[in-house]
């Protein structure tokens, strides 16, 4: 027997007859679908500490369980003493098995961690069916041991889907379980 994912499973035997329904679509193709999660930590400290983004890697790493790649600057800026070529970010594509997971991971477990939650913004779409969060610190994944911190820094999660705009986008997310505030 072959492994799905429990928010797979969910996707294909509830979330697609519902936005059927919903949307009032013709074909199962027409349906969204979340193709990707991106997850990045953009880190401007990391010109004058070294030891940071490889801090920052190996915590990426041990939160979506995937390695993680270095994001590099694409232009010299003398007013951030930043030179081309430097690494200033780590990044991490997920699709697949690894997405759903990381999906239900943040749904489940790190979510409801975060000190006085009251959902995620219900502003941050991109008009395409895209959608953008942040997450302030990342002790809220429970693969990070919090003694072993030296500066909690924020990451950005990015929410590819195929929808064609931010209430089918929504609507999508919303069936996965994402929070939104009311």
């Amino acid at each position: 027997m072959i492994y799905q994912s429990r928010l797979k499973k969910l996707y294909y035997e509830v979330i697609i007859p519902n936005l059927l329904k919903k949307f009032k679509y013709t074909s199962i193709m027409e349906v969204p679908i979340l193709k990707k999660i991106v997850v990045h930590q953009g880190i401007g400290i990391s010109i004058l500490d070294k030891k940071i983004l490889d801090i920052s890697m190996k915590e990426i790493t041990e939160i979506v369980g995937q390695k993680a790649i270095f994001c590099y600057s694409k232009h010299d800026e003398s007013g951030f003493k930043l030179r081309k070529g430097v690494p200033i970010g780590v990044k991490v594509t997920l699709r697949r098995i690894k997405m759903y997971e990381f999906l239900d991971r943040l749904i489940t477990i790190s979510l409801p961690r975060v000190r006085d939650f009251n959902g995620v913004k219900n502003s941050s779409f991109d008009g395409k069916g895209n959608y953008n969060m942040g997450i302030i610190e990342q002790i809220i994944y429970p693969e990070i041991n919090i003694d072993k911190i030296r500066k909690n820094m924020g990451m950005n999660i990015t929410f590819v889907t195929t929808a064609k705009n931010n209430i089918e986008a929504k609507s999508l997310l919303s069936y996965f379980g994402i929070p939104f505030q009311k």
